[in-house]
């Protein structure tokens, strides 16, 4: 062998060493930060998939900030936390607790197994806690939630007889210990001091239901059940006692809401006006960005008895509810209404009352 093959083999072998160790050093100092990254993308990719999932369904883009938010609160669901800051607010609510005395007002919830702590939860930890009396109607009895159990299947299918059981039960149970019956789903936001307002000059004696007024193309006239319908005690009396008659009133189907008006109208109770003093909703079906900015459905120009407007002169300042509301959003909901506060400016009481 010659001198200069014998000094090929010694720089070959010398760059094997040396590839062998450059590679096995950098596996060893940058493997976790592979890990890491990799674990990251993982989790960016989960997490696009589940919020584009998530955007699609509702359509709005604040699903991607709502469950993104939820993601970096290292797995505590930020809905669940409480705002209490009683300590600093010195509100004067004496006109509101008076109201809230003498005007009871029962609230029961339809809401179903699956959806008793997605969306019922949320009810029950925002508005649903400044009802009189809060109840959550579904098909499965739940004693720690609680929730009461109708002897109903769940879909939509069952809605009328869901109904119809629901204030049997209210009925039977609760007739006395409340003046006013409100209905609502678990997407739907009350907001109660303005109901107890809208209601202080109306008779519970008086066979009269309240909501957001609808039309159908059968002429008939009814409330729209998303945004919550509130009955006087009159007026549960004569839907359970009159309106359990098949020959009355029908007793299952779908469309609950519609179905509820065809029997009030045939038990005699009047449908009341439920637009303010200046001709501004208080019951809405929609999330208020859409009654703000009227993005409505065709439908909605057609069925609403009340010329569809929009914009903030079209929405009540004291609007009672809304519909289609996420879990999220009854937590900023009421965090808007209850607890943010335009310093140096104090709301005196409106007379918003009186268009009948």
């Amino acid at each position: 062998m010659n001198r200069y093959s014998y000094i090929c083999k010694i720089h070959f072998l010398l760059g094997l060493v040396i590839g062998i160790m450059t590679a096995f050093l950098t596996m060893v100092f940058l493997q976790p930060r592979y890990q890491i990254i990799k674990s990251s993308a993982s989790n960016t990719l989960d997490s696009f998939f589940e919020l584009g999932t998530m955007a699609k369904i509702s359509g709005r883009l604040s699903d991607f900030v709502k469950y993104d938010d939820t993601h970096r609160t290292s797995g505590q669901n930020a809905t669940n936390i409480p705002i209490d800051d009683s300590h600093i607010h010195h509100d004067n609510d004496i006109t509101a607790k008076d109201l809230e005395r003498r005007i009871r007002v029962l609230c029961w919830v339809m809401t179903s197994p699956r959806n008793l702590h997605k969306k019922a939860l949320h009810v029950k930890n925002t508005w649903g806690k400044r009802c009189n009396t809060l109840l959550f109607m579904s098909s499965v009895s739940n004693l720690t939630f609680p929730a009461i159990g109708l002897n109903v299947s769940e879909g939509r299918e069952h809605l009328t007889e869901k109904t119809i059981l629901a204030f049997k039960y209210v009925y039977e149970h609760y007739r006395d210990k409340a003046d006013w019956f409100m209905k609502a789903d678990d997407d739907t936001y009350v907001i109660l001091e303005n109901l107890r307002y809208f209601l202080k000059d109306y008779n519970t004696s008086d066979p009269v239901y309240f909501g957001k007024h609808f039309t159908n193309p059968a002429k008939q006239e009814y409330m729209s059940g998303g945004a919550g319908y509130v009955l006087s005690k009159e007026a549960l009396t004569r839907y359970v006692m009159k309106g359990n008659d098949s020959t009355v009133c029908k007793q299952h189907g779908p469309n609950e809401d519609v179905t509820l008006g065809e029997c009030m109208e045939k038990v005699g109770v009047k449908i009341g006006n439920s637009t303010d003093a200046l001709g501004r909703s208080r019951f809405h079906c929609f999330i208020p960005e859409y009654h703000l900015k009227g993005n409505y459905p065709k439908w909605y120009y057609s069925f609403s008895v009340n010329d569809p407007q929009q914009g903030t002169e079209s929405v009540s300042d004291y609007a009672i509810t809304f519909h289609y509301i996420s879990p999220e959003q009854m937590h900023v909901m009421d965090f808007f209404i209850y607890h943010l506060r335009p310093y140096g400016i104090y709301s005196g009481e409106q007379q918003l009352n009186g268009n009948r």
